[in-house]
């Protein structure tokens, strides 16, 4: 999360379009879910005309503890990771989450990572908000943590990249220095705390803390959570038409009298290949119904028992045939 209210363009969304499309290029499946969350991070920030008037202004979703627990802002709480100050903080947080979501997409699949997505903003969330309250109560620390006005997908990217690196015991670079990779986040929330100034240290702890409880909950349950059953029910309805067209699509293929193409020798239970223009027959015929060659013992078409041989037809005369059993 970043703090302040300034938006400045620096022209650098084309870098983050370039660098998006060259990852999703190379990789062999394409992420929906971290392409979706891409998208709507972008369009909100730019605000294109048909979407400006249905999308709440920055001030109305400032993630503020104070108004949220004194309005029950639920607007605050849910949308403020979804807003950015200026193009670098875009820029800066999808780079990031284009890393990270597609190596868990790939790994957990696209419905586990959706529930994991929405559990982890709302506990980084909720986690932030408890400890601005408790701050608050215990040490009076009004100004600096329960006053401040914050957003930015940050403290969801640091709770994704506790998950994604739980289980691995190499070691990296955080900002120059060599960390083993399960404790790099916290490398990285003091050094940005350091040298970045207007950063949330709260939102981005909370996220940490978030991330370190997903994983202590998924340990202790087996099984599929509730929200990827969700997901999976939503993505199996939203993909049915498309597979019911598949589906139909190849139905009358197969229940047509043939079809013509294939570069395989087909031999099959009443279906038959024509060895001149490959079109499949009924089983019961003996001669080609695209292209009048007889079929031979093997399954295939014979061109020497048929008194004019399909090699000898003048191209003309096998288009017009193909016309005539077309339009049938």
């Amino acid at each position: 999360m970043e703090t302040g209210r300034r938006r400045v363009s620096r022209g650098m969304l084309p870098l983050l379009a370039l660098h998006t499309a060259n990852e999703y290029y190379r990789v062999g499946w394409k992420p929906p879910v971290t392409a979706g969350l891409l998208a709507a991070n972008t369009l909100i920030y730019l605000r294109p005309s048909f979407i400006d008037s249905m999308l709440p202004t920055i001030d109305k979703v400032w993630f503020n503890p104070h108004l949220i627990l004194k309005n029950k802002d639920l607007k605050r709480f849910l949308l403020s990771p979804f807003y950015h100050m200026d193009e670098a903080h875009l820029v800066y947080n999808m780079m990031s989450l284009l890393w990270k979501g597609i190596q868990l997409e790939t790994s957990m699949g696209s419905a586990e990572f959706a529930s994991m997505v929405a559990t982890l903003l709302g506990m980084s969330q909720g986690i932030t908000l408890l400890l601005a309250k408790s701050l608050l109560l215990f040490f009076d620390y009004e100004r600096a943590y329960y006053s401040q006005f914050a957003v930015g997908f940050s403290g969801v990217l640091f709770a994704m990249k506790v998950v994604l690196n739980s289980q691995s015991a190499d070691y990296t670079y955080v900002h120059g220095l060599i960390v083993p990779t399960r404790h790099a986040a916290w490398v990285e929330l003091i050094l940005i705390q350091m040298f970045v100034p207007g950063v949330s240290f709260l939102g981005h702890l909370g996220g940490i803390l978030a991330g370190i409880l997903y994983l202590r909950l998924k340990g202790t349950y087996s099984g599929s959570d509730p929200l990827t059953i969700l997901f999976k029910g939503l993505a199996d309805a939203l993909s049915w038409p498309l597979r019911f067209a598949q589906g139909l699509f190849r139905r009358r293929r197969i229940s047509g009298r043939g079809t013509v193409g294939g570069r395989q020798t087909r031999r099959t239970s009443g279906v038959w290949r024509c060895w001149s223009c490959t079109y499949d027959n009924p089983g019961g015929l003996s001669i080609c119904e695209m292209c009048g060659t007889a079929r031979n013992g093997n399954g295939l078409s014979s061109p020497l028992q048929w008194p004019r041989q399909s090699h000898e037809l003048p191209l003309d005369e096998l288009r017009r045939r193909r016309l005539e059993r077309f339009g049938r």
